[in-house]
């Protein structure tokens, strides 16, 4: 998405920016937006917003629909290229790089900085958005939640929560948040799912981990989607990343995700290196020494 973004990014016009933002104020009313509402949200003239859609039209950049009336509403390539204009009038990011990851809630792409960025753009609601509104809060005070809205407080709840955790957590470094896109430090290493760890490294990995678990806890958030695919690894320890739903410490099942996040991580050992991760561990222990902000390594609690 965001590679054919940038190819043509450069060709694109004041109004035509005019018209994807105004397209996007009206989504904030109704899932399509009605075409003669169009010129007072983007303050340009009826016949310039027709040449601006077709325009938008050809690049992706938004979608029509005719049920009961003409409407438009903007596609995920026309909210990416909002969200790049604004990092690039604030020159947070000169250019995007390669996909450094795509998954079914963002996609992540090498930001052209002056040192290593990453550039994720939440997708949430766009897809799944039933399954979205059921499980995160920030979407259950609304009477209409359009996707944006819901991609957007992801990314504004994650960036809050990175500004929170770093550095005392081990967290990508953030760097700048709009609308449903988050720059942040570009991770060295491999993903734990990807990495082969040495005789003798698995246990302390899984003790780094649990490690930032509990220093995230001490801070206020229990991360909630704890697995092999949300933690980096290099020789210089372990990253956890991905906190768009983790939880408040303070929320009625942070003890019950905690739990299942712990559980999670010792699975993925245990499945993967059943030759090096102890058979079996008091995770309930663990649990109640991260809870009591007792915790001392995970050497005390396995057999």
């Amino acid at each position: 998405m965001v590679d054919n973004v940038a190819e043509f990014f450069r060709e694109l016009e004041p109004a035509d920016f005019y018209l994807l933002s105004g397209i996007e104020q009206g989504m904030r009313f109704s899932e399509w937006v009605e075409h003669d509402e169009i010129p007072k949200y983007a303050d340009l003239t009826p016949e310039e917003v027709d040449y601006r859609i077709d325009r938008c039209m050809r690049h992706e950049l938004i979608e029509r629909k005719t049920i009961q009336y003409e409407g438009y509403q903007l596609t995920f390539e026309g909210y990416d290229t909002l969200a790049l204009r604004t990092f690039a009038e604030r020159d947070t990011i000169e250019g995007v790089g390669a996909p450094l990851g795509v998954g079914k809630e963002s996609d992540v792409y090498e930001a052209q900085s002056f040192r290593p960025m990453a550039l994720k753009y939440h997708r949430e609601g766009y897809t799944n958005f039933r399954e979205v509104q059921r499980e995160r809060e920030y979407t259950s005070d609304r009477n209409h939640v359009s996707w944006l809205y819901t991609a957007r407080k992801a990314a504004e709840r994650e960036f809050d929560i990175l500004e929170s955790l770093y550095p005392d957590v081990s967290v990508p470094r953030p760097v700048d948040q709009n609308r449903h896109a988050i720059v942040m430090e570009k991770l060295t290493g491999a993903e734990l799912s990807h990495a082969e760890l040495e005789s003798g490294q698995v246990v302390g990995v899984l003790g780094l981990i649990v490690e930032e678990m509990a220093a995230a806890y001490e801070a206020g958030y229990v991360h909630a989607d704890m697995s092999e695919y949300n933690v980096f690894v290099d020789t210089d320890g372990v990253t956890i990343f991905d906190w768009p739903q983790a939880v408040d410490t303070d929320h009625d099942n942070a003890r019950e995700l905690l739990e299942r996040d712990l559980e999670n991580i010792y699975s993925y050992f245990r499945r993967k290196y059943p030759g090096e991760t102890p058979e079996s561990a008091d995770l309930d222990a663990v649990a109640d020494d991260i809870v009591r902000g007792e915790f001392d390594g995970i050497s005390a609690h396995i057999e």
